[in-house]
């Protein structure tokens, strides 16, 4: 079992409820509202939203299968990945351990918090080693970050290596499941029982269509959501976001028939890549992308780029050497840019 006060930073310990402007307070319906400094016109947006998310969080917790109490809801993935170190780890003195290539917000947010950030290489077909990454580790890891499926690999990392690092580490442990719902792996978001230091993150961005609206979820244990809302800022969630939120949720069986056919797509997609001059070798993927190693990634990006496609370059990063990551687009847009690629001739 985890110390979690242990973990927590010690003047995040020290406060002793969030500062929530009015969240504080149970909510109840507000005959004349005077108490925040609002505009009384152009309603509803001169009301400041709900703080506690409650008509979105039930709604995730029924779909999802967890308690209300174990979900929080952030301004993005990007928010939670910002204050997960934020609540845990000590700047100049601790630090966070990752797998490598992964990710790039999880060492950002660290540059920002002014925290070590140690990446560990993955194998070379991009699997965890979990006895390589916990030597890693010393007294002053408070994180783990593991992203499954992974980005920009986009293979879903091995369960029984997730679950050592999980059970032997005595930090946070934050399984980043933003492409789940690409994936037949089965979520640990349904364990966080058996895994009280873990923190699973999921969000709207890919399998729900909802990148503009900027909204990211963390699953884990009631003890450490709890964490996150001590530190969050006041409504960081705002209306706009929560309405458009729970009108996707409404409509979920849209979003798997988008899903159905984006891996139908995929599956389309990297046959045809495979058999392009220009590709040397397309990888395995569980995501809505695929990592494609090809014989001068640069020109091809370049080249795409003069024709308005943009795909992303990953030769800079480790083990992913003259590799492109393509993300699945409509079956128009997937069908424009095989045949640009088609008639790619590095020679011209």
């Amino acid at each position: 079992m985890i110390d979690l006060q242990h973990l927590v930073r010690p003047n995040i310990r020290k406060l002793s409820s969030p500062f929530q402007q009015g969240d504080g307070q149970p909510e109840s319906p507000r005959r004349i509202a005077l108490d925040a400094n609002e505009n009384p016109y152009n309603r509803p947006l001169n009301r400041y939203p709900s703080g506690l998310q409650h008509d979105l969080k039930a709604r995730l917790a029924k779909l999802k299968g967890v308690g209300e109490k174990e979900i929080f809801s952030g301004n993005g993935s990007t928010e939670i990945i910002d204050l997960c170190y934020r609540i845990f780890c000590q700047p100049q003195t601790d630090n966070a351990v990752a797998i490598e290539p992964t990710c790039r917000l999880y060492g950002h947010f660290a540059a920002v918090n002014d925290v070590e950030y140690r990446p560990v290489p993955l194998s070379h077909d991009f699997q965890l080693d979990a006895d390589r990454l916990l030597k890693a580790c010393d007294r002053h890891t408070k994180l783990v970050w593991l992203c499954s499926p992974n980005t920009p690999t986009g293979n879903t990392l091995e369960v029984k290596e997730i679950e050592k690092v999980a059970r032997t580490f005595q930090g946070m442990v934050i399984v980043d499941e933003a492409y789940t719902e690409f994936s037949k792996q089965p979520s640990f978001r349904q364990r966080l029982e058996e895994f009280p230091n873990m923190i699973v993150l999921n969000t709207f961005s890919k399998a729900w269509g909802g990148a503009a609206i900027r909204l990211g979820v963390a699953y884990a244990q009631e003890a450490v959501i709890r964490l996150f809302d001590m530190i969050r800022p006041s409504y960081n969630l705002n209306l706009l976001t929560q309405e458009q939120a729970v009108e996707l949720l409404r409509h979920r069986y849209d979003i798997e028939d988008w899903t159905r056919i984006l891996l139908l797509e995929r599956n389309r997609m990297m046959k045809a890549f495979e058999s392009l001059a220009c590709c040397e070798r397309v990888y395995p993927s569980s995501a809505n992308f695929f990592l494609a190693r090809m014989k001068d990634a640069r020109s091809v990006y370049n080249y795409l780029a003069e024709k308005g496609i943009r795909v992303h370059d990953c030769s800079h990063e480790p083990l992913c050497e003259d590799c492109l990551r393509i993300t699945i687009g409509s079956k128009a847009e997937n069908a424009e840019i095989l045949g640009i690629l088609r008639y790619y001739n590095p020679a011209e």
